[in-house]
């Protein structure tokens, strides 16, 4: 079973998708289809896509899987991570000023810097997007990112 499927995403792809398009004024991804064609396309994009949720040290709660090979880490240990772990403790504070400038612009689309797989390997992301998750009542569930470059620091 695929883990957009097992772990209950399709709901939360439309958070994704439905937040991505209010903030930045265009589709993420295809939205033809139903909403499980559009999660599974979502899931399978070329590009990373990662969401962390509300809890005062945000924990991980989706991730492409694009996003679980960069990390290098599967579902379940996804799951118990918090998003804070993706940047090494020195680069943290810059992540902290991103994500409160996020929360008080909606969205930025310029951000770059450096973070951390599960292996310790560090690699430069450049011309993120992060954006605020928005439910369908318009209550904050979380942020998102999405970056389709990157590059291995060690290589």
């Amino acid at each position: 079973m695929s883990a957009w499927i097992e772990h209950h995403w399709v709901e939360h792809s439309q958070i994704l998708l439905n937040s991505y398009a209010r903030w930045v004024g265009e589709e993420l991804v295809d939205r033809e289809g139903d909403v499980e064609t559009q999660a599974r396309r979502l899931f399978e994009a070329p590009f990373v896509v990662v969401s962390h949720g509300t809890q005062a040290d945000p924990l991980l709660n989706y991730a492409n899987q694009t996003a679980l090979d960069l990390w290098q880490v599967d579902v379940p240990t996804l799951l118990t991570m918090p998003s804070r772990t993706t940047a090494e403790p020195m680069h943290r504070d810059e992540r902290a000023r991103l994500l409160e400038r996020t929360t008080r612009d909606g969205y930025v689309d310029d951000y770059r810097g450096i973070r951390i797989a599960s292996t310790g390997r560090q690699f430069l992301i450049e011309r993120a997007t992060v954006w605020n998750l928005l439910d369908n009542d318009d209550q904050y569930v979380g942020q998102a990112a999405t970056f389709s470059e990157w590059k291995f620091l060690d290589d």
